[in-house]
């Protein structure tokens, strides 16, 4: 059986919220921005909503107009999946109990660029993936998630080289993920395992 690829030239919707403010809580994410702004200077099919205009609504919306989806964000897991959260620029939050209902069938890849997003735990008790589970229960053939809290610029670095690297072609998101990893470890700045490790990718392309 032939292990799925993302094709080189994905349709790719991008959100980032960098402002940290007083509404959410959330510290400033500077990075986002040039992350998002990085994939689309790989891709020229990429449509980015940032800060404000990027919204639940906005998001869901054009959705289906994708293939890829690029959260640059805040995420948070605690336990609890109705007050478990990925935020929005705009203010909005989509909770963990929620996010299975988001139609994401045409998704061949959702990147979850946040604190926190691949780990938790159910209150009932059922050990699940975070996010990246709940994504696939939504459409998504696969998801990349974090394990733990990251680093916004070594995160940016890390996005820029997987995208480099599906750009390429012929090869499994795995590889593209591997490779992003390897480049990383090989940076000066970001080589600690802090920087990289903490991503995995779930679902189809293992």
């Amino acid at each position: 059986m032939s292990i799925p690829r993302i094709k080189s030239s994905p349709n790719i919707l991008g959100g980032a919220y960098g402002n940290g403010n007083a509404k959410t809580g959330q510290i400033p994410l500077p990075a986002t921005i040039k992350e998002v702004s990085a994939i689309s200077n790989t891709f020229l099919n990429t449509v980015n909503l940032i800060e404000s205009a990027f919204s639940f609504s906005a998001t869901e919306v054009q959705t289906p107009k994708h293939n890829i989806l690029h959260l640059a964000t805040h995420a948070e897991f605690n336990g609890n999946p109705n007050t478990s959260f990925i935020y929005f620029g705009n203010g909005d939050t989509v909770s963990l109990s929620n996010i299975k209902d988001w139609k994401m069938s045409n998704i061949d890849l959702i990147v979850l660029s946040a604190c926190q997003t691949g780990s938790g735990k159910l209150g009932n008790g059922i050990e699940i993936l975070g996010f990246g589970y709940q994504v696939q229960l939504a459409g998504a053939k696969a998801s990349i998630a974090s394990l733990w809290k990251v680093n916004d610029e070594g995160t940016q670095a890390l996005m820029k080289s997987f995208y480099e690297n599906v750009k390429i072609g012929d090869r499994p998101t795995s590889e593209a993920l591997r490779q992003a990893q390897i480049d990383t470890i090989h940076s000066q700045q970001f080589s600690h395992p802090f920087y990289w490790s903490a991503f995995i990718l779930i679902g189809s392309g293992l």
